[in-house]
């Protein structure tokens, strides 16, 4: 679209006079002010889209459900991770707001978690 009104404008340039191409541009430059400004007051109006909490160091939160979470050093894993456990059959007593915040090298997550493992060196025979 842009491309279009700069080609636009060099036509008006060498067609008509310069007055009347200083107007016409000046015109074009209001009206893409005024949608810059009603393109900020749109973004600034809307409600800020917010990810999980902030976690603590080295630590997993998941909005969903985790099949494996490893957040220590020189793990070792054979096969795939386990699957993501099916959500619960009963609704819980009181929706949960999401996740829990997890603290250093935690393991938070809205839905289930299959395999979690927070320590370091651990091996899978």
């Amino acid at each position: 679209m842009s491309a279009a009104v700069a080609v636009g404008l060099v036509i008006v340039a060498l067609v008509v006079d310069l007055d009347t191409g200083d107007r016409v541009a000046s015109v074009v430059g209001a009206v893409a002010g005024v949608g810059g400004v009603a393109l900020a007051a749109h973004g600034l109006s809307r409600p800020a889209r917010t990810g999980p909490a902030a976690a603590g160091s080295r630590s997993v939160q998941s909005g969903q459900g985790i099949g494996r979470a490893v957040t220590g050093d020189a793990n070792h894993f054979r096969g795939p991770a386990p699957a993501v456990p099916a959500p619960a059959s009963l609704p819980p007593v009181a929706p949960p707001a999401g996740p829990p915040v997890p603290g250093e090298r935690g393991v938070a997550a809205a839905g289930g978690i299959g395999e979690a493992v927070t320590g370091d060196g651990n091996e899978q025979r």
